[in-house]
């Protein structure tokens, strides 16, 4: 067994607490209780750091650091919200609205929206930015699950579940910048992808509308994913077995 990690001292939000060297902020605030804003994290699969919303302002450093990314150092001070964090939050979350076409009203995730849910809390009434509503595909060839790439933020999630927890790896990434763009297999339509087992772990991680359940009606798609800590946790035993 490996030695287990020294404890750092820091403080979260006027919190003193205690945290093991290997763990970041996001890790230490989870353990805590404390909220961080994110859309790309998730626990039990990889860090991403790409959405940039869980950045946090840290005493002595002039950036703002993501918490996912960070790692903890002793003594260090943390702030998770602040009128610079919500600004950058705000400003973050506009630029996602208008990169694609979230429409909530009728989107079968309005009201279960994790991007949507963020917005309101942020209190994003507006985007000071112009619209790209860009013509995008919408693939419905699978015949449990659908995928619009209007909704799509490009977190990666169901990459990462599909490749750490299913380890299948059928979705990734194509293309740059804002013509970046979910794909399964060489960009095969979803029902045409060999590496596919169908088991839905990438539609219950999407913090959106991006990918869900075929047949759902606006405001009845939920995501469950209670699951996948329990999951990794048995995909990392079994791989180091």
């Amino acid at each position: 067994m490996s030695p287990a990690a020294p404890v750092k001292t820091l403080r979260i939000d006027g919190r003193d607490l205690g945290a093991r060297a290997d763990q970041t902020i996001m890790d230490v605030a989870r353990d805590h209780g404390i909220m961080i804003p994110a859309l790309c994290a998730m626990e039990g699969v990889s860090v991403a750091g790409g959405c940039r919303l869980c950045l946090v302002e840290i005493e002595g450093v002039p950036k703002m650091l993501p918490a996912c990314a960070t790692r903890v150092w002793e003594g260090m001070h943390i702030t998770t919200s602040s009128p610079r964090l919500d600004a950058a939050r705000r400003t973050i979350l506009e630029l996602l609205f208008a990169e694609r076409n979230h429409v909530c009203a009728v989107c079968v995730s309005n009201g279960h929206c994790e991007l949507q849910a963020l917005a309101a809390s942020l209190g994003v009434t507006h985007v000071r930015v112009p619209y790209r509503s860009p013509r995008l595909a919408v693939d419905l060839s699978h015949p449990r699950f659908a995928l619009d790439h209007h909704r799509c933020i490009l977190c990666a999630r169901c990459v990462r579940v599909c490749d750490e927890i299913e380890g299948v790896h059928t979705w990734d990434v194509a293309g740059r910048g804002a013509d970046a763009r979910v794909i399964t297999d060489l960009a095969m339509p979803w029902n045409q992808a060999s590496t596919c087992t169908g088991c839905g772990k990438c539609v219950q991680v999407c913090p959106t509308g991006a990918l869900t359940e075929r047949g759902a009606a606006v405001g009845e798609m939920t995501k469950k994913r209670s699951w996948l800590p329990a999951l990794a946790a048995a995909r990392r035993n079994h791989d180091h077995g």
